[in-house]
């Protein structure tokens, strides 16, 4: 792992008026490295990686990605760093390759029909490249979003349920796949509100309750029901 984590944040405050959602919140992850963060519905999970994302601006406090700040070197943090927000985000009535032509082409990132396919073919979309999106499961879908990381191959991975919505087959290929790039040296912060989802790929987890983070620890040898006790301590008496 490198000195220097690639996703950091230090103090961080984000509040909506009056309501306060993310109240002095640090948190780092280091390249080869995956986070869980775990927090019931209104924790603050999808606001911090909006911030990280550089779609929401911070009251307080520093966010940095790839050590870029999130405020002031915005373009440079979304050049080092992908986001698969909740959902697919995808156009349902492009194809596949239509769909991550359009991706590769506005983020100035190989658009050749060979590096296309290839990235198709990474994620086992080559077969359904040319059908219309709206045809196939979310797991597709989600695995067509997953296509642009392999093209643009960014450090920074930040992942909003991705888990959410899929079955257990399209789970364990998406736990394989997230483990690929953990192992190439990328560090990945994925929210989920579920348990089992996303822990097989983590190496730490984190909980978010009431806007701060009230538990952070390696993953290590913690069963399921471990993970659980410690939600239901932290999480849900911080509510």
């Amino acid at each position: 792992m490198t000195a220097h984590p690639l996703i950091q944040v230090i103090g961080l405050r984000k509040a909506f008026g009056g309501h306060v959602v993310l109240d002095d919140v640090s948190l780092e992850v280091r390249a080869g490295e995956a986070v869980a963060l775990l927090g019931p519905n209104g924790a603050g999970k999808t606001t911090l990686l909006r911030i990280l994302a550089t779609l929401l601006r911070p009251s307080r406090g520093v966010a940095r990605v790839a050590g870029y700040d999130c405020l002031r070197q915005a373009e440079r943090v979304r050049a080092h760093m992908g986001l698969l927000a909740h959902g697919a985000w995808v156009y349902e009535d492009l194809t596949p390759f239509e769909n991550l032509k359009f991706w590769a082409t506005l983020g100035g990132l190989p658009h050749g029909r060979d590096a296309l396919n290839g990235a198709l073919a990474a994620v086992e979309l080559d077969r359904v490249a040319d059908e219309r999106v709206r045809t196939l499961s979310l797991g597709m879908k989600r695995r067509l979003a997953l296509a642009r990381f392999v093209l643009a191959r960014p450090p920074v991975l930040l992942l909003d349920e991705p888990f959410a919505g899929i079955d257990q087959r399209a789970g364990k290929w998406l736990d394989g796949h997230l483990g690929a790039f953990k192992a190439a040296g990328s560090a990945i912060l994925m929210t989920t509100h579920s348990f089992g989802r996303g822990l097989g790929v983590a190496d730490r987890i984190a909980i978010l309750a009431a806007g701060r983070v009230a538990h952070d620890t390696p993953l290590g040898a913690l069963t399921l029901d471990d993970v659980r006790r410690l939600y239901e301590l932290h999480a849900e008496d911080g509510a």
